[in-house]
């Protein structure tokens, strides 16, 4: 089992000799190391100016509506800040029409994917279709602040408030509140995320 929250439901249901296999990450691969000025620049993106993104699939499982709500409320606050969407789906054009302001890569390669989460300062992930949810650790291991529902990686990897930020899972409006009042403080988003390193 990837978590101990899987674990406890299958014991739960009478299972025995459930064990939880931790899952390892490339920390030279997924590192601050990667962040590229000049992939910021072709975001149009100064130094200073906040980067939240997503990485995933662009579907509807994976609760596209509540990452729309939450960072069209996060521009509203933060004008300045630049949304990176990166993957591909079927919900790929809706959410285009839904957020025009916001950059959509596409599937990138695992190179450039490593410098995509290095070149960005906030990791904005409301799935709860996971079973663990890799991304999570990635953008943690990338030196970025993650908000993300109590849910599979997160439950496992985010104290919240120490090294990322935590809600209740489903709890949408404690989500986008939560990535709202991050977005507007960069100096706890950076301490986040230096924490973040240290958890993975």
């Amino acid at each position: 089992m990837p978590t101990h929250q899987q674990a406890k439901a299958l014991q739960g249901q009478g299972i025995r000799n459930v064990h939880v296999l931790s899952r390892g990450l490339d920390g030279e691969r997924f590192s601050p190391a990667h962040r590229d000025p000049s992939l910021r620049q072709r975001w149009g993106v100064s130094e200073h100016q906040p980067v939240a993104l997503y990485v995933g699939r662009l579907a509807a499982e994976k609760n596209l509506t509540l990452l729309h709500e939450s960072l069209q409320a996060m521009r509203e606050v933060r004008p300045d800040i630049a949304q990176i969407i990166v993957g591909d789906g079927p919900a790929r054009a809706q959410l285009e029409k839904a957020l025009p302001d916001a950059h959509f890569t596409g599937f990138v390669g695992q190179e450039s994917l490593a410098r995509h989460y290095a070149s960005a300062d906030l990791f904005i992930f409301p799935s709860l279709s996971e079973t663990w949810g890799n991304v999570v650790a990635e953008a943690m291991a990338s030196g970025l602040a993650v908000v993300a529902y109590e849910h599979a990686a997160s439950a496992e990897l985010i104290s919240s408030g120490h090294n990322g930020v935590t809600v209740p899972a489903g709890n949408s409006a404690a989500f986008q509140q939560a990535a709202v009042e991050l977005c507007q403080h960069p100096a706890d988003y950076a301490r986040l995320g230096r924490v973040a390193l240290t958890r993975t």
